[in-house]
């Protein structure tokens, strides 16, 4: 009969590598922000266009907050620093709704875009400073909601300048529709962040 050491599977258990042990290294960083950038392009083709605004519902801001979570703010900023770049160079990696490119980067929705580098790095800054003092879902659940309102003003105040809106008008173009949605991705990035901390730690939530 084998017998296992609590010690060795302690040890075993510390040893497996976490994100936060890859993001040490350039060589980490450059893999971990290629594998987000992909999963916010991913992301951001999953979309459901509504007739009544230029802003299409897609599910990229949900990815940003994951990535800002999961990364921390100066690779999570870096990285969708980079998807922005990828996009102006003319890549397909922004909503197929939009033309695409710079054009799309300075099109209607290009408020939101601009704003997801600032998203990302709210999102794991004010996670990662409130860890200390809250559970790391309350953590989450607050630094998503900072970064998601972020997000949406800079968004409604582009589209609003852009388009020649009233405050009143882009605010309804730009913001109402999508409250409900950004409440759900708010809790559902916080909820899936706190989850994964506490399976990868394997040990209970602090």
């Amino acid at each position: 009969m084998h017998i296992t050491n609590p010690d060795q599977t302690s040890v075993r258990n510390n040893t497996l590598p976490s994100l936060e042990a890859i993001n040490e290294t350039l060589t980490g960083k450059l893999l971990l922000a290629l594998c987000a950038s992909a999963f916010v392009v991913l992301c951001a083709h999953i979309i459901v266009p509504l007739p009544f605004t230029p802003v299409p519902l897609t599910f990229s801001d949900l990815a940003v907050l994951l990535v800002g979570l999961a990364l921390g703010p100066v690779t999570g900023f870096a990285t969708l620093a980079m998807y922005l770049a990828e996009g102006a160079c003319g890549l397909p990696v922004f909503s197929p709704t939009g033309p695409g490119g710079l054009l799309q980067l300075f099109g209607h929705t290009g408020g939101y875009l601009i704003a997801y580098p600032f998203a990302a790095a709210i999102a794991g800054g004010v996670t990662r400073s409130l860890s200390r003092v809250a559970s790391r879902f309350l953590s989450a659940l607050v630094a998503c909601t900072l970064a998601s309102t972020f997000l949406m003003l800079i968004g409604t105040i582009w589209l609003g300048f852009l388009a020649h809106l009233s405050a009143t008008t882009a605010f309804m173009l730009g913001a109402a529709p999508f409250l409900p949605g950004q409440a759900v991705k708010v809790c559902a990035a916080a909820g899936i962040f706190a989850s994964l901390k506490r399976s990868f730690q394997g040990k209970p939530q602090a």
